[in-house]
């Protein structure tokens, strides 16, 4: 027995899906049959039942979601269920004109029933009250859920760009990962199909309900017709027996329709996601001491009014009153929560929660500009931040911190500052509503503006009223709104302070990343070969020189490659330049096999390889140093107005020095190494570095 039970379960489990595939066609088959094949009154007492189970089933489901996602096959549960409603009501007419002069049970039990215990064997109050349950749920419930539908799916359909530009800046801003944006974009296109479902929807119940009106009278009609004509019956006798037939089947098929109608009126017009709507009714209305408090205060007053059913109305008061004050008594109780905060002391002692972090990255805003932050008075300067740490981790290889935007009164009304770990790296005023104009190539065309600089690049510029933007533009100025100026600038420093940004907590962030990507790779280097402390100052000491670390996979290889040697960062860091060598020299000079190098004087190379080259650090005189400077300056300027890249080649020896060298005399010079170029590409000879050093 046991034996049979268990291949019995074994044969359902294997066949659940194929079953359960089957179901709906199976069901949509068995309604279409009621309207062509005759059949007897106790399999349509099944039908009814499973009618009004249906109704219930689907307004307790309503009842107790918590979203109208969570039914998002109501659509079709509503298609399906009015298709069984209106194939009842062709059964059963086709029964009451072929039957129904035998009786009031010619139909079924539950017609019957309708007809006699409902309505009390009267059809003139059972057709009354068909009538009033048309109505209530065709103009009231069915016109209003209408209308809810198509309000909610014209607005969600208007919604989805917003919402879907609000998972990508969640995404770009690290708060949400891949699939979780992927399973928020689903969810909002889910959202907009079943909105859009449910505005059509709503016509089945609509015509569900004209064509019960236009059914019942087609019975009533057409029984006369049949008893009178056909059977002989007399004007009471057929009224007794059709019309209360009439009367029955559509109270039978009305009471369901209603309760569909409710459900998909509590479907649309759901707010919240939080809680069911048992729970949302519960808390919004009956958890206020003062609501509950007024409402029996006037049940009383009202109980006592001469004429009035004093006992219903005072039952009602105290038992209200009771509930408002057991609410009076749970809202006065303290709340006791084990993280709350401790309550400042009353002599204003100082404590560990007046300790505010510092920003790693902040930027702060005059009061004029807070504008450009509020979505509500049509400001992108936020949507222009997340786009600027998109577009940073993309070019750069990591995701930046937060940036952490608010006010500050001590500022200019119109000014800004950019802050990095507390300390001010940036700073420059902007003008809502105003453009900037930016002379990049010495223009020189006169414009009725303020003169100003450019805060990112400190090219000369111009600010402008939006009526010259046109002429600017043409006179070959580069025109830009405040947002994008403080963008700008914003992306900048965070380009030059990449190093910086780089803490523990990105590189954390970073290796977990790899992790997923290729976890054996980084497993087997950080922590087993170098510390991450020791991976952190590779990055920095790499980033520091505007190499880019996108290419990770190489970065991690090489350490690999070289850690079981050396684990000091900056001969790491000098190996990995090596291995990133072709991505290098791409940065700098694009896709171009030729490159055109500045070089050193063969006596200055030899003084400095002494200076430089040795184990004891930087010896350099102080006065060569200062003129080696100022000529890698000048010509590095040079080289830019040529349009050529300023890049500086050296011997391998001294190549991480002469960068630090130069580094603060000329930013935007680049420094090689011999074996940081890579042997597809050929090297011309450019300007000589020490003709006047030396």
């Amino acid at each position: 027995m046991n034996a049979q039970l268990q291949t019995l379960q074994q044969w359902l489990r294997r066949n659940a899906a194929w079953a359960g595939g089957l179901a709906a066609p199976m069901l949509v088959i068995a309604v279409l049959s009621l309207m062509v094949l005759p059949l007897p009154p106790w399999v349509l007492d099944i039908f009814f039942t499973l009618n009004i189970a249906l109704a219930v089933v689907v307004m307790m489901v309503a009842s107790y979601m918590k979203r109208p996602l969570d039914f998002s096959v109501f659509p079709t549960v509503l298609l399906i269920t009015t298709l069984l409603r209106l194939s009842l009501n062709v059964a059963t007419t086709r029964v009451v004109l072929l039957e129904g002069h035998t009786g009031p049970g010619a139909a079924g039990a539950v017609i019957e029933a309708f007809g006699h215990f409902l309505i009390g064997g009267n059809f003139a109050v059972g057709f009354i009250v068909f009538v009033i349950l048309v109505v209530i749920n065709f103009i009231v419930i069915t016109k209003g859920s209408e209308r809810i539908a198509e309000v909610s799916a014209r607005f969600t359909l208007d919604a989805m760009p917003g919402k879907q530009m609000a998972i990508d800046a969640d995404l770009n801003a690290g708060l949400i990962d891949e699939k979780e944006a992927k399973r928020r974009r689903a969810e909002v296109g889910d959202e907009a199909e079943f909105f859009g479902s449910m505005d059509g929807a709503a016509k089945f119940v609509r015509g569900d309900a004209i064509a019960a009106i236009l059914i019942l009278f087609i019975n009533i009609i057409g029984g006369f017709a049949i008893g009178m004509l056909q059977h002989g019956l007399s004007a009471g006798d057929a009224a007794d027996s059709y019309i209360l037939l009439a009367v029955g089947d559509a109270l039978a098929a009305q009471i369901p329709s209603m309760l569909i109608s409710v459900a998909a009126a509590m479907v649309v017009s759901r707010v919240g996601k939080d809680e069911d709507l048992g729970g949302q009714v519960s808390n919004q209305m009956f958890l206020s001491s003062k609501v509950m408090g007024v409402t029996a205060t006037v049940l009383f007053f009202l109980g006592i009014v001469p004429g009035m059913p004093h006992a219903v109305f005072l039952s009602f008061a105290a038992l209200i009153g009771g509930v408002a004050w057991w609410r009076l008594k749970v809202e006065s109780r303290p709340v006791a929560t084990g993280a709350q905060a401790p309550a400042p002391s009353a002599d204003g002692e100082a404590t560990w929660d007046d300790l505010q972090p510092v920003d790693l990255l902040g930027l702060e805003l005059g009061y004029r500009l807070i504008a450009m932050v509020d979505k509500n008075r049509q400001g992108d300067l936020l949507t222009r931040i997340k786009g600027v740490r998109k577009k940073f981790a993309q070019e750069v290889g990591f995701l930046p911190p937060a940036v952490h935007v608010r006010d500050n009164l001590e500022l200019r009304p119109s000014g800004y500052r950019i802050t990095l770990r507390g300390v001010v790296v940036g700073e420059g005023e902007v003008f809502p509503g105003m453009f900037l104009a930016i002379d990049p190539s010495g223009i020189g065309t006169p414009l009725i503006g303020t003169p100003t600089t450019d805060p990112a690049f400190g090219l000369p510029a111009h600010w402008i009223e939006d009526r010259q933007r046109e002429h600017a533009q043409m006179a070959g100025f580069t025109v830009v709104d405040s947002e994008t100026v403080l963008a700008t600038h914003l992306s900048h420093l965070m380009q030059v302070q990449a190093a910086k940004l780089l803490s523990r907590t990105e590189t954390q962030d970073l290796v977990e990343h790899v992790t997923r990507l290729a976890p054996k790779l980084i497993e087997e280097v950080v922590p087993k070969m170098i510390s991450i402390a020791v991976f952190q100052k590779v990055l920095q000491l790499l980033l520091e020189e505007a190499v880019n670390v996108r290419d990770i996979r190489t970065i991690i290889e090489a350490i690999a490659e070289h850690a079981t040697s050396t684990t000091e960062p900056t001969e790491l860091a000098r190996r990995v330049r090596t291995a990133l060598a072709p991505a290098i020299v791409q940065q700098i000079y694009g896709p171009v096999k030729e490159l055109e190098v500045i070089a050193i004087e063969p006596g200055l190379e030899r003084l400095l390889m002494q200076a430089l080259g040795g184990a004891n650090g930087t010896v350099l005189d102080p006065g060569v140093a200062e003129m080696l400077s100022k000529s890698a300056t000048d010509i590095a300027n040079q080289q830019e107005e040529k349009g050529v890249p300023a890049c500086l080649l050296v011997p391998d020896a001294i190549r991480t020095a002469m960068a630090r060298l130069l580094r603060r005399a000329a930013p935007r010079l680049q420094v090689l190494a011999h074996s940081e170029i890579p042997d597809t590409h050929l090297i011309r000879i450019g300007p000589i570095l020490g003709e006047i050093a030396t």
